[in-house]
């Protein structure tokens, strides 16, 4: 035992890092348990699409072990990756449904993407983006991404509801799922002010334990169920290259392309500025590795048979627990890897019961907002901009994009134009472009 943790220790450096391997751990069952969600919601989507559920359910389970291992293993960062949610909807509704393209074709246009920032994560282009993004906006991302983490968890738990008159509106608090939440809202809250090791996993699990007494929690129907791999051959390399290098799929490319490099970027940003892995300069070590992780999951996702894979906000649960190093995310693989086999273990956890340990998360990631310097109101407007969009629109690219359109715009008729790099200035007009073709 002693030679494995001298073996931990070496390789991810744990004291270097502040941490050690029962927190690693902890923080890995946190994240797990989380993201745990897009086991099922991915192949219920992407079954609307037409591919089958049970290889999807197998594809996206490989999908995020590729990419948290790639992430784990290349940065030492504690970042899992899974197929994005928004983007398989994006893929499914949009791309398949709405304009008629086969899934096997959607799939080579993400082999496409996935091979695309490979390339440009070798060389300096996405790196140089990541690294060039105004601290103002980098503080206005992680704090936006902290709401919109909240406001996910309020969806989950259906204390925030639809409403055709107001768009949202409070469910029924007092029974059913919201109830739940709430209850582990307050456990998990006490647990966390009290330093209580681990208690965003403890919420988790005792919310869910809570809603066995009010039927939220469904009942055990077994714990383990052999994958059926057969299946997974239904959507394994199925993608169609030739199709989607069509001419008329430049637009849908593009599309993929935007989305996805931009809600990397800000998730990256965001979940580093948590855990404190940004530089004096506001830059993050490692950037171009991370990138890179991010695009060999997202070309092993689309080689698998699943929508792109991206890394996860819900990182930041276990980031909150302690997680410091890519041991978070060998312990994430193993639980998705094990995944397969429990089945209807996993399945049992209701989205109530996380949505606890994203409200805590996104209470936590709201502090970054006293970095910014509210005596300069150039800086003001283009972060809270930035924060305000990404849960009003319900897209972590679109705050993004708003950002950085608000941002050299109103530096430059303030006379600060000079302090804005040349890059934000081009990712400005590009971002303009992006919504004028969508």
């Amino acid at each position: 035992m002693s030679s494995n943790n001298g073996f931990m220790e070496n390789f991810f450096q744990l004291k270097k890092n502040k941490t050690d391997v029962k927190t690693e751990v902890i923080a890995g069952f946190t994240t797990f348990m989380t993201m745990a969600y897009i086991i099922f919601v991915n192949p219920t989507i992407l079954s609307d699409a037409g591919m089958p559920f049970d290889g999807v359910f197998i594809a996206t389970i490989m999908g995020a072990v590729l990419g948290t291992l790639a992430m784990a293993f290349l940065t030492n960062y504690p970042f899992a990756l899974a197929s994005g949610m928004g983007l398989n909807a994006f893929f499914a509704y949009s791309v398949v449904i709405g304009m008629g393209v086969s899934w096997q074709t959607a799939l080579g246009v993400i082999l496409i993407e996935g091979i695309i920032f490979i390339i440009l994560s070798v060389t300096p282009v996405r790196e140089m983006i990541v690294n060039n993004i105004p601290m103002a906006l980098k503080t206005g991302i992680s704090t936006g991404i902290g709401l919109f983490i909240a406001f996910i968890g309020f969806q989950n738990a259906g204390i925030a509801i639809d409403d055709p008159a107001t768009l949202v509106a409070i469910g029924d608090v007092l029974s059913g799922p919201a109830l739940i939440a709430l209850v582990g809202l307050l456990v998990t809250g006490v647990l966390h002010a009290k330093n209580v090791k681990g208690a965003l996993l403890w919420g988790i699990l005792i919310s869910t334990a809570i809603g066995w007494l009010n039927g939220v929690t469904p009942s055990f129907n077994g714990v383990v169920a052999m994958p059926k791999f057969a299946d997974w051959s239904e959507v394994l390399f199925k993608f169609d290259l030739r199709s989607a290098l069509d001419l008329g799929m430049v637009g849908v490319l593009i599309s993929f392309l935007f989305v996805d490099m931009f809600d990397t970027a800000g998730t990256l940003v965001g979940v580093s500025q948590q855990a404190g892995y940004l530089d004096e300069n506001g830059d993050l070590p490692k950037a171009s590795k991370a990138l890179l992780a991010d695009a060999i999951g997202t070309t092993g996702g689309a080689l698998f048979g699943t929508s792109t894979v991206t890394t996860y906000v819900e990182s930041a649960s276990g980031v909150a627990e302690g997680g410091r190093t890519g041991l978070t995310g060998i312990v994430v693989a193993i639980l998705f890897f094990l995944s397969l086999f429990f089945k209807p273990l996993i399945g049992i956890v209701p989205s109530a019961a996380t949505a606890p340990a994203l409200i805590i998360v996104g209470t936590m990631m709201m502090g970054n907002i006293t970095k910014l310097d509210w005596d300069d109101f150039t800086e003001i407007l283009p972060a809270f901009v930035t924060i305000a969009a990404m849960p009003l629109t319900y897209s972590i690219s679109n705050g993004i994009a708003l950002g950085f359109i608000v941002y050299p715009v109103i530096k430059l008729f303030t006379g600060k134009g000079k302090d804005v790099h040349w890059l934000v200035y081009i990712l400005g007009i590009v971002f303009v472009f992006y919504f004028l073709v969508n």
